[in-house]
């Protein structure tokens, strides 16, 4: 074997041996954003944060970027409008990904055309609580109360599963509660400690450590099921309102146009990281019930979600604050 073919054979071998490493890293080649669409300190942001820390190792800079507003249609029409090669992502909620597309007039982007799917993360029920100057401890005490006096319920936003449930809830018991927005729940939770609103069906997350220390009393969950994370409270469903049913969900989307496999090897290290003892343990205790799966699943069920979340704001008549 002359010298040139030698070397040849050599260069064609160090080729296929390259292959697998270049496909392995086609994700990520440049720092990556992570996209919440509200403030601090909810569960969205948690997830995101958790994915950020989880990824550092993967060789790039991985960033949060909170941008709170509109229900969190600034952050998603942004993430929407962005590059679609895996550099920018965003946590879409049930509200970015399903409740706004009806509740809004007019919308800055298309929740199901606009955005590749990635994968489902974690959903969880919200948590019906209450400042404790309000005196009923029951569902069917908050619905007595309501029909004698005006309540208040706020939210961390128009559009939100929070501002929904609230709406749910007038709409099946039969009261009308005024709703108030906010900015994210931080701004809201602030006020409903000093009595200024007085209620909030929060995110379990968020409520949970409220409820725990005393400062806040829980009177049910809004999924068609007891939470783990707070067995002893009753669903709203079980307390006077059957078919009550409204979780929070969590999932990751990436710009329309993504390519096939930038999607899937985003998928694979979210579901790595999603899988990990640390992480199912951190978030089982916030009352975070992870469940990913593929681009496919998450597709169905932004689909199944829009057409739910349209006919309960037709039938509540809920319009964004």
């Amino acid at each position: 074997m002359n010298r040139i073919s030698r070397r040849a054979i050599c260069i064609a071998a160090a080729a296929l041996v390259a292959i697998p490493a270049a496909a392995q890293s086609v994700w990520p080649t440049k720092p990556v954003r992570i996209v919440v669409t509200f403030p601090p300190g909810g569960a969205p942001d948690t997830l995101a944060r958790i994915l950020a820390e989880k990824w550092g190792s993967l060789g790039q800079p991985i960033t949060v970027d909170n941008k709170p507003g509109a229900g969190g249609n600034i952050g998603a029409d942004f993430v929407a409008k962005s590059a679609a090669d895996g550099t920018t992502l965003v946590v879409g909620t049930v509200g970015t990904h399903a409740i706004n597309a009806s509740l809004y007039d007019k919308m800055p982007y298309n929740n199901l055309k606009d955005f590749t799917p990635v994968t489902f993360l974690a959903s969880t029920p919200n948590l019906l609580v209450v400042n404790n100057t309000v005196p009923a401890k029951t569902v069917k005490e908050l619905i007595d109360l309501a029909k004698t006096k005006p309540l208040t319920f706020g939210s961390s936003g128009s559009g939100t599963s929070i501002h929904l449930s609230g709406e749910l809830f007038n709409t099946l018991a039969g009261v009308k509660m005024q709703h108030i927005p906010y900015r994210g729940r931080a701004q809201a939770i602030p006020d409903l400690l000093g009595g200024r609103i007085d209620m909030i069906f929060d995110n379990m997350p968020s409520a949970l450590p409220l409820v725990k220390a005393g400062e806040l009393r829980a009177i049910a969950v809004t999924s068609a099921q007891r939470s783990p994370a707070a067995p002893n409270v009753p669903t709203i469903a079980e307390s006077g309102l059957p078919g009550f049913e409204a979780t929070s969900w969590f999932a990751l989307y990436a710009p329309a146009g993504l390519p096939r496999d930038v999607q899937m090897k985003i998928n694979a290290e979210t579901l790595r990281v999603m899988a990990l003892p640390d992480v199912k343990e951190k978030l089982a205790t916030l009352g975070l019930e992870i469940n990913t799966g593929t681009p496919e699943a998450l597709m169905q069920l932004t689909q199944q979600e829009t057409i739910k979340w349209a006919k309960v704001v037709k039938e509540s008549g809920a319009k964004p604050d």
